[in-house]
Parts: structure tokens; C-alpha cells; sequence
């Protein structure tokens, strides 16, 4: 078994147990293997540990990976980065979920995106929890607004809220950050049932996914855990 597959194997043990000591099932939550900046080898090493969730940053290294691997069967590419309007379309073209929605405008692109080549495109509300400078999202107070603003746009679906904490080398600080955004799914969900779709809560990288896992991670988004340390 190479390396790959053997972290494969052991991220997914760690998922199983984290969900198991808070009463979860492991089915509930998804490995997303972010493999931005790792070469099209380690994409297909892990895909053939059974991996099928892979993440980009940005459109342009997508571009030159995703059409290279359309023969393996069944991958589903998520974007994870801050996406510029003038790159939706390909965004859309490209990719089957966006995590990093955070603006009316960038969604009234990218479902003209998708009515234009008729696809309906999974999206995330990505939500600044932190306040950094250096993070996009949307501010929690303006997420309602957010919500109906794009809520008859027919190319997209919401389907969940997305967040990227401040780095915190102690992942149980970390956990206030992953509590918050499953509070505020579930504050949306009660006032107003089915306006997040499925309900997906995308948190939790390398270092602090067992946290995430424990406060309702839906999605877990890891790169070097399972590729390796990036050059």
C-alpha cells in the first residue's frame, strides 16, 4: 500500500472514531481531498484508495487537471478558493460545487453560468467567522439577506455554509468557530426550513477535522493529510 492509501486509510479511521464519540454515523460526513498544488499522479493515487471528492483553489490549476482525469469515473470537483467574477462561467463549467460563494454578484454569475450550459450548480455560503483581513465571506448578520437574495436564482442551489476559521495551532480553540456555524445552520433551518438544501457544514482541514467532525462537519476539507507535505 503506498502512502497515499495508507492516509487515506487512516484519516478515514480518525473520521469514523470522531463521529462514533459524538453519536454520529461516519457515513454523515465527507472526505473532500484538496489537491491544489499536487500533481495529477496523487490525484489518481487517491482516487484509487477510493477517494472521489477533490478540491481546488483556484480555476487556472484546474483547468489543467480536471479535463486530464475525466477517465476516472464518478470524481466530483469542488472549489474551494475565493472565486473573481470574470471566472465564473468557467468556474461553472468546470466544477460541481462551489464552496466560497460570498457576494449577490458573484451568484447571479454563476447561475447565468449554469442556465447557459444547463446545469444546475451546488453552492456554499462561505461565512466570516473571524473577522481576518485576509479571509473572504459573508458576515453572519447579513446571511438572511444573502439567502433571499439568491434564493429564486434557478442555476444554483444552496445547499450549505462553508467557513475557514483563524489558524490556531490548539484545534480545541478552534472548536467555538465550528459550534458557531452549525448554530447558525440550524437558527436558518428553524426560521425558514429547506433554504440550505442539504445542509452541509464545510469546516475542519488537516489539523483540527476531528473538532470539526464533532461539531457537525458534513464536508472536511484535507489536503496534506492525505497528499503530503506541498512544496
Amino acid at each position: 500500500m503506498d502512502q497515499i492509501a495508507k492516509n487515506v486509510q487512516s484519516i478515514m479511521e480518525r473520521i469514523a472514531n470522531a463521529a462514533i464519540r459524538c453519536g454520529r454515523l461516519p457515513d454523515e460526513i465527507a472526505l473532500l481531498a484538496i489537491s491544489k498544488t499536487f500533481p495529477k499522479e496523487s490525484i489518481i493515487r487517491a482516487a484509487e484508495a477510493g477517494l472521489h471528492r477533490f478540491g481546488e483553489n483556484r480555476v487556472q490549476e484546474a483547468e489543467d487537471k480536471i479535463p486530464h482525469l475525466a477517465e476516472i469515473p464518478d470524481l466530483e470537483w469542488h472549489l474551494v478558493g475565493h472565486l473573481q467574477t470574470n471566472k465564473a462561467r468557467r468556474a461553472a463549467e468546470l466544477f460541481d460545487v462551489v464552496h466560497s460563494l460570498d457576494s449577490v454578484k458573484l451568484a447571479i454569475k454563476l447561475d447565468q453560468a449554469g442556465l447557459d450550459i444547463g446545469k444546475v450548480l451546488s453552492v456554499l455560503l462561505q461565512v466570516d467567522l473571524g473577522g481576518e483581513e485576509t479571509k473572504y465571506g459573508v458576515e453572519p448578520a447579513r446571511i438572511p439577506e444573502m439567502i433571499e437574495q439568491i434564493s429564486g436564482l434557478r442555476g444554483l442551489r444552496l445547499n450549505g455554509l462553508m467557513t475557514i476559521p483563524p489558524y490556531i495551532e490548539d484545534a480545541e480553540k478552534v472548536r467555538p468557530y465550528f459550534a458557531r456555524l452549525r448554530e447558525i445552520r440550524d437558527d436558518l433551518e428553524s426560521e425558514q426550513p429547506g433554504c440550505l438544501g442539504l445542509k452541509h457544514l464545510s469546516m475542519g482541514m488537516s489539523h483540527d477535522f476531528e473538532q470539526a467532525v464533532r461539531e457537525g462537519a458534513t464536508i472536511v476539507r484535507i489536503g496534506t493529510a492525505v497528499f503530503g507535505s506541498r512544496q
